[in-house]
């Protein structure tokens, strides 16, 4: 009994030391640890991870960049069925705590003195928001005591709320998701706040395995998750009985949804992330940046649906080239049994001689591994793959990558799919739906309001350019047929020959060196000679017709080429190119001989689109710019384009030299990206100014004049399909090179000019029945009737200095009084025609012409 006292005071003794020395360890390292660790007002103005965001004019998404999809939201915008949920999951006395809860850290050092893990960490909400703005995720002592005192040092220093703000906009949760608005979008497509109580408690249970508990990876472990944290709420009273049984009844309707844009525009989101990089390097992906661009998403989505369509008609008139590949299938024999084995007495001997049948194998097929390579396979243009399981006389069936199969009728792409011969020919017309697929072909299917049709991939691609003639904004930019099969830029990268889609531009010259619309032309065929590469060239018209003298007018709206080589050689090539930067094209790009005339050239269709709306806005310059305001996350403006704007009521330009200052030429060939920005923004505040105006670069009379001889082309020549809008407005030019390997069509309004184009990136040929009007036109008419719906048409006044005269329209010259079939035409004032006196001169010889060829 003696040893007990000494024993209990030593004891006592060693305790007391132990927890002195223990209290002196947590303070040395309280006094090591507190000076370093970082400051939590930083909390307050904290820079989240944020995706680079680009928008179209209406402010619809476009696009997504960057690692982590994080949409950052306020406390009131959190809805309470999940604070409910997150709490019962992660940590039910948050509003009750000082930002450590004692009961939770016993509870994990228990844990660790029977099992030896540290499974549990017992971290509170506010120890968790320490955790992953301040420190690692290793699991380590000193680590764990740095939250503890960083979790203290929060609690102080913030409210509940903002610590509550600050968890749902850190947190990943899987699947590059962070932050629970995010998470919303990608686990389930939805705004966070149109979530059901099941899908709450399915987010709320993320955080603890967000890689390993979410739904998609491991949909029976999230459901675990879940239904444990539905009872948690009802063992907290938080809902009822009746809430928690219909929760944990929902099915689990997680599938994972990529970034939700609303606009299908990735070649402008290419070339817009391409100029944020280079304006704010890879930090760009990160800070939250928000590009506002000039695409309007209507004529967008109008555009895309424009060249797919356009696109699948042409590659409809060539043939059914078959199936992308076939697929495994396996024959499997079968005995053949007659349905009547009874032969009847009076029947024909010879019948009863006859052979029995082959019995017809049976095809059969792995259609879970069919529905792998389905998968895997991807949807371009919306044209989705299919395999054929089943035929029938006139129809087959198809099944999907989802699982689903249809019905494919003979009216449903069948009964027009001859066979592809060549860019020339196609095959007779199937009887059989056997003659165009087999069971086993991967194939391609389009959805249209009555069913699906079958289709193919087209091997030519397209592009289409909108421009507003005003102020250079890109309304609308397409650059192929789908960006994922190829991510070449056609609308700025193809350097292409525009073919007859460049002759208003020689006509304007030839307008401005004095020729009128009435100058007569001899159309008749000649040879020019090159000395130099010992070559001899002869142009002809497409239709290989002469038409002998022909008015420069008619000339142009019936696409002449050898009216159009010999205004060139009239007017001098050299004297012509020199006036051609004006429109947007470089000089030095040119060829300096007569193939100019015929746009021998390679231009891409922005530039011809710039070309086309310098014709559109009556003769201003235009700089076509894509991005007309970036703000940084807090919605500060970091820049401001400045385009130069169409003011034809101004008497003088008003843009200073200040201004020109921050404007910088557009460069295609440097920079097929990018397109010419203001960059003033990045220089201080923005300034409440007047936008600069554009400079008159073309008289206003030859603008008009040309305007007229361009809207002829509508109205009565190669582009007369586009009557079919029904607009007196418009004015535009077909365009087809030789083979032809381009075909164009370009045309516009006072206030949209567009550029289509369509070829193969290899320059075969499209086809001897191809040209601008058949295969360019039908998109440009698509796309304008969605851009034109519902616009009043736009009138351009004539300017003074032009008169109009009536005219012989054999000769150009003004018509003699009474003349019957004179014609009104109109002309600048000093080259309108005089009343001639005596015999009308004789027509020009119809003959060829041998010419040296004049490259000045």
């Amino acid at each position: 009994m003696k040893l007990k006292k000494p024993f209990f005071i030593v004891t006592a003794w060693l305790i007391l030391a132990g927890t002195g020395g223990t209290l002196c360890v947590l303070a040395g390292m309280y006094l090591y640890l507190s000076p370093q660790l970082p400051s939590v007002e930083s909390l307050r103005d904290v820079k989240l991870q944020t995706p680079l965001r680009v928008y179209s004019a209406d402010k619809k998404l476009i696009a997504e960049f960057g690692e982590k999809r994080r949409t950052p939201i306020k406390f009131d915008q959190i809805p309470q069925s999940y604070i409910d949920a997150l709490l019962s999951a992660e940590d039910d006395n948050f509003f009750e705590h000082n930002g450590v809860s004692l009961k939770g850290l016993m509870r994990a050092s228990t844990q660790l003195l029977l099992t030896g893990r540290r499974a549990s960490g017992g971290s509170t909400i506010t120890m968790q928001v320490a955790r992953n703005y301040y420190l690692s995720r290793r699991k380590t002592f000193a680590r764990k005591f740095n939250e503890i005192l960083l979790a203290l040092r929060i609690e102080q220093e913030l409210s509940k709320e903002e610590i509550l703000e600050l968890y749902v906009n850190i947190i990943f949760l899987g699947n590059r998701a962070y932050g629970i608005h995010a998470a919303s979008q990608v686990y389930y497509g939805k705004a966070l706040d149109q979530l059901s109580l099941a899908q709450y408690a399915m987010l709320a249970g993320l955080p603890k395995g967000p890689s390993t508990m979410n739904p998609l990876a491991n949909p029976s472990r999230a459901i675990d998750r879940r239904n444990w944290i539905l009872s948690r709420m009802l063992d907290l009273e938080i809902i009822t009985q009746e809430q928690h049984d219909l929760a944990v009844s929902e099915p689990v309707t997680a599938k994972y949804h990529s970034g939700m844009v609303d606009v299908n525009a990735p070649y402008v989101a290419e070339m817009a992330r391409s100029k944020a990089i280079e304006l704010f390097g890879l930090d760009a992906y990160t800070k939250g940046y928000r590009v506002h661009t000039t695409v309007d998403s209507r004529l967008q989505n109008s555009a895309r649906n424009a060249v797919v369509n356009g696109l699948l008609t042409y590659d409809a008139r060539h043939g059914y080239k078959g199936p992308e590949k076939t697929l495994e299938i396996e024959l499997v024999d079968q005995a053949f049994e007659p349905e009547d084995s009874e032969v009847s007495a009076d029947e024909d001997a010879t019948e009863n001689t006859k052979a029995s049948p082959e019995p017809s194998p049976i095809i059969s097929f792995n259609q879970e591994e069919w529905l792998k390579v389905l998968k895997s396979t991807p949807v371009f243009g919306g044209l989705e793959p299919a395999a054929v399981t089943h035929l029938s006389e006139q129809s087959f069936t198809a099944l999907l990558a989802t699982g689903e199969e249809v019905e494919i009728t003979w009216e449903q792409g069948i009964s027009s799919a001859r066979s592809h011969v060549n860019e020339n020919a196609r095959g007779p017309k199937p009887k059989l739906a056997s003659e165009v697929v087999s069971i086993g072909d991967l194939i391609r299917l389009r959805q249209q309001e009555d069913g699906y049709h079958l289709c193919q991939i087209p091997e030519a691609q397209s592009s289409l350019v909108a421009l507003n003639p005003k102020n250079g904004a890109i309304l609308s930019l397409v650059g192929g047929f789908d960006f994922n099969q190829s991510h070449f830029n056609r609308a700025v990268q193809a350097k292409r020959q525009p073919g007859s889609n460049f002759k208003p531009f020689v006509y304007t010259a030839a307008l401005e060196n004095g020729m009128t619309p009435a100058t007569i032309i001899n159309d008749a065929p000649f040879v020019v000679s090159d000395a130099a590469l010992e070559t001899v060239w002869r142009p002809e018209n497409s239709n290989n017709r002469f038409e002998g003298p022909t008015r420069l007018r008619e000339a142009l709206y019936r696409s002449k080429n050898l009216v159009s080589v010999r205004v060139l050689r009239e007017i001098g090539i050299g004297n012509t190119i020199r006036g051609m930067s004006r429109f947007g094209f470089d000089e030095k790009s040119l060829p300096r001989d007569l193939s100019l005339a015929l746009g021998s050239q390679g231009l891409t269709p922005m530039e011809v689109a710039v070309g086309y709306a310098v014709l559109a806005n009556g003769g201003y310059s235009v700089q076509p710019y894509l991005i007309d305001l970036i703000q940084d996350s807090n919605g500060d403006a970091v820049y401001q384009a400045l385009p130069s704007t169409v003011c034809e009521e101004c008497d003088k330009e008003t843009a200073t030299p200040e201004d020109e200052e921050f404007r910088a030429p557009f460069d295609f060939d440097k920079d097929p990206f990018v397109l010419p920005f203001e960059i003033k923004g990045l220089l201080g505040i923005l300034e409440d100014e007047d936008y600069p105006r554009a400079e008159r670069i073309l008289d206003e009379r030859v603008a008009y004049i040309i305007d007229s001889m361009l809207k002829d082309v509508i109205q009565r020549g190669t582009g007369v399909k586009a009557k079919v809008l029904g607009r007196s407005d418009l004015g535009g030019k077909t365009g087809t090179s030789n083979g032809p390997n381009d075909v164009w069509f370009s045309g516009y309004n006072g206030n949209i000019a567009a550029t289509t184009w369509v070829g193969f990136d290899q320059f075969l040929p499209l086809g001897k029945r191809e040209y601008g009007g058949t295969a360019a036109l039908p998109i440009w008419i698509d796309f304008m009737r969605d851009a034109l719906k519902g616009t009043p048409e736009t009138k351009r006044a004539q300017p003074p200095g032009v008169v109009t005269v009536k005219i012989d329209p054999e000769t150009g010259e003004r018509a003699r009084p009474g003349d019957p079939d004179a014609i009104f035409e109109i002309f600048r004032s000093e080259n309108a025609p005089k009343l001639q006196i005596g015999s009308p001169p004789e027509h020009m010889p119809y003959e060829e012409e041998s010419l040296a060829e004049d490259i000045f």
